[in-house]
């Protein structure tokens, strides 16, 4: 089929085997929903049961086939079982989104190594190891798209404490470089999306109409040319994107979905 007489199609991921992990947090829920209302069937992993069993339910009730896995990728064992338990449950794995990871904020000199070092591993580490895994399979399948999570704060820096938050995602996004141009042989693409500050239970209060959201929004906002925060739906376009055969020419890529936030 020509795929300009039907353009949809090349955004087309029914039935495709897509593993997410931290996807009870802020991005991987809106991942989990976004694909699972694509028609994925998902392997969605994370640390927190009941959240875990929350979203789980959630895409189940959107008639997505479910896999939930309470665990944290913290190492290279784990990373590959996860991968091999998506294969196990579902005969393939052709999307990873690597939601999972954190931040902790301090102030240079008020930040411990330890801390710093935490903030890398979930990070970075983790990134690398689920990329890892997640290679090792496609490489067989010939094909496959992972999707790191990385943020316009791997592009600029923070007045408040971000320095291991910033060095990590910078870390991510040059993963995804690496591993783009590493794995395009083998029919696999490797990108990032960068969000800024979206709509999530993490950063609902900023959404409020209180003073200080008022104040904080107004600081934000004047750097945002659109003028507004994000919502979840922002993110929908992005993600089909790079999950999708509409970017088989596309590996690398850091794609920023911040309003403009980072061009300004």
């Amino acid at each position: 089929m020509n795929v300009m007489n039907n353009p949809l199609s090349m955004f087309d991921v029914k039935d495709k085997v897509a593993l997410i992990t931290g996807a009870s947090g802020a991005f991987g829920m809106v991942a989990a929903r976004i694909l699972a209302g694509a028609g994925c069937k998902l392997v969605l992993v994370a640390g927190k049961q009941e959240a875990l069993d929350s979203i789980a339910n959630e895409c189940r009730e959107m008639g997505a086939e479910v896999t939930a896995i309470n665990t944290r990728p913290t190492d290279e064992a784990t990373c590959n079982g996860l991968v091999e338990q998506a294969v196990s449950a579902h005969g393939a794995l052709d999307i990873l989104v690597v939601a999972s990871g954190m931040n902790k904020v301090a102030l240079v000199n008020d930040m411990t190594p330890e801390t710093f070092e935490s903030v890398m591993n979930a990070n970075v580490t983790q990134s690398w190891l689920l990329a890892r895994a997640a290679a090792g399979q496609m490489k067989k399948q010939c094909s496959g798209k992972i999707v790191l999570v990385s943020s316009a704060r791997g592009l600029l820096g923070h007045p408040a404490g971000y320095s291991a938050y910033c060095a990590s995602k910078s870390a991510v996004d040059g993963i995804a470089k690496a591993l783009g141009c590493e794995l395009a042989s083998a029919g696999i693409t490797v990108n990032a999306i960068a969000p800024t500050v979206f709509r999530s239970p993490l950063t609902a209060w900023m959404f409020e109409d209180s003073e200080e959201a008022r104040k904080v929004r107004t600081g934000f906002l004047a750097r945002v040319p659109v003028g507004r925060l994000g919502e979840p739906e922002d993110l929908a376009g992005p993600l089909l994107f790079l999950a999708s055969k509409a970017s088989d020419f596309y590996t690398g890529h850091i794609l920023y979905a911040d309003g403009g936030y980072t061009a300004g």
